[in-house]
């Protein structure tokens, strides 16, 4: 479907099923971690679904390729950013299957009932408010959790999801302990975790599957090295990972 397009932004071809994009250069624009996380993603086709912090739309929109999923409710808290996913979900046509709400995620009580969700999925903002703010507010925001802090995150996603719903997060590795921790203080319990490498051997994030009021036990995959140039890291993304062939 034809949608306008502002001086500033492009469209961006997914490689997936006809799937495009619309990333406009000012604001935030989404890396390898949105990717990776909707890969991780399992979804049945019943499933009523939450993205916190949509920005663009791009993991709502790729998860459209996967399953036929009932639902997202794709939660972005900036306007900017919300109208952009908004013209991502027209330019795809999935207005039936993806809403684009603008507003803060811990107001979700207002839009959707409580504890009604089957999965809910974030890749978050998990630079710390102390570090140095971006001059350019929307990616600030976008970076850094000052609106949207891991306690609220856990929190509001806790609160979002039935008893025995899944929670799928992409954060900093550096603050893996925190992660794991709060999660857990808010009955979600790690189920599936793994670690992305950048190619020198440094490991970068952390992606979890975390179920609410879930057993205690987590299996602990191999690490993803993300930017390999032989292809194998696809290969893991469809099997090891993500249980595809």
């Amino acid at each position: 479907m034809n949608v306008p397009i502002d001086k500033d932004e492009r469209i961006e071809d997914l490689q997936c099923n006809n799937l495009k994009i619309i990333q406009n250069k000012n604001f935030y624009t989404f890396t390898s971690d949105s990717v990776v996380l909707a890969n991780f993603i399992k979804l049945k086709a019943k499933d009523v679904c939450a993205e916190i912090g949509a920005g663009c739309g791009v993991i709502s929109v790729l998860l459209s390729a996967k399953t036929n999923f009932s639902k997202i409710y794709a939660f972005e808290l900036q306007d900017e950013m919300a109208a952009l996913a908004e013209k991502n979900v027209i330019l795809n046509d999935l207005q039936e299957k993806i809403t684009v709400i603008s507003d803060d995620v811990r107001n979700f009580s207002q839009h959707i009932e409580r504890c009604s969700l089957d999965v809910v999925f974030s890749n978050p903002p998990y630079m710390k408010s102390d570090t140095t703010l971006n001059s350019n507010s929307v990616r600030s925001q976008a970076r850094h959790d000052v609106s949207l802090p891991i306690d609220d995150l856990c929190k509001t996603a806790t609160d979002m999801l039935k008893f025995g719903g899944r929670f799928y997060v992409v954060f900093t590795a550096s603050r893996t302990a925190e992660l794991v921790y709060t999660l857990m203080q808010n009955n979600l319990e790690p189920k599936r975790i793994f670690f992305t490498e950048n190619g020198r051997g440094k490991v970068v994030l952390v992606v979890i599957e975390a179920v609410k009021g879930g057993k205690h036990g987590v299996e602990v995959l191999p690490n993803l090295v993300t930017n390999d140039q032989t292809g194998e890291y696809l290969k893991l993304l469809q099997t090891k990972y993500f249980g595809r062939k």
